[in-house]
């Protein structure tokens, strides 16, 4: 077993917070209607994806239903649709379309993460579930030693990248913002891939595929 394997595998057996075992588990047993056949994955979600990457995404929590359900970073929801129909045209995903962690999706350069493991009721996890896992996400950045460029996924993801790098000052949280951090990496923002970004147009495939593709530019 490698270090980042290691780790994934503490990660999927973490129950520090409460609130949250008591959340992903409870909504593993009542499920979504459309799902009820299936049985959810209702623990710590792990990272996903080239532990080589050069590219490393960065977003907030599993959602209930989606990774909650399925047990892979964004794969089972609409903001995995959007996330990795784009990782694909760039040339980021083996394959479009991300049902289960099954799926024989693989990526190749760009490895998924985030802040929080665990579903969060009404996607809202507190500081103290932030910085229960703040352990976890402090050893993946270590162990990543090929990363280059960070994308943050939303404002939660941004700043929890500048805090661990601790960037000072902390320039806006805005869509294309681009950063160059003290340890030489890039950081690129984007709005999240949620639908309440993609459904509204604030955050469209070509927005989005230009910040995947200055990623790769800028880890070339």
């Amino acid at each position: 077993m490698t270090a980042i394997e290691d780790l994934n595998a503490q990660v999927v057996s973490c129950r520090s917070c409460p609130r949250l075992v008591q959340w992903r588990e409870r909504i593993a047993e009542e499920k979504r209607a459309a799902y009820s056949e299936q049985t959810y994955w209702g623990k710590p979600v792990p990272s996903f994806g080239d532990p080589s990457a050069h590219l490393l995404i960065v977003g907030l929590a599993p959602a209930a239903h989606g990774a909650n359900r399925t047990g892979r970073m964004f794969t089972g929801d609409r903001s995995g649709d959007f996330l990795f129909a784009a990782l694909y045209r760039v040339g980021y995903a083996s394959q479009e379309i991300a049902t289960n962690r099954d799926d024989g999706m693989v990526l190749s350069g760009a490895y998924i993460t985030a802040p929080l493991r665990c579903a969060p009721p009404q996607n809202r996890p507190t500081a103290e579930e932030l910085s229960n896992c703040r352990d976890f996400f402090q050893r993946e950045l270590e162990m990543l030693e090929n990363v280059k460029v960070i994308l943050a996924l939303g404002g939660i993801g941004y700043s929890a990248i500048a805090k661990e790098v601790n960037l000072r000052p902390k320039p806006k949280f805005m869509h294309g913002l681009e950063v160059l951090l003290p340890d030489e990496k890039i950081l690129l923002c984007s709005y999240h891939v949620s639908q309440q970004n993609t459904f509204t147009g604030r955050l469209t495939e070509d927005m989005f595929d230009a910040v995947l593709l200055r990623a790769r530019e800028l880890g070339a």
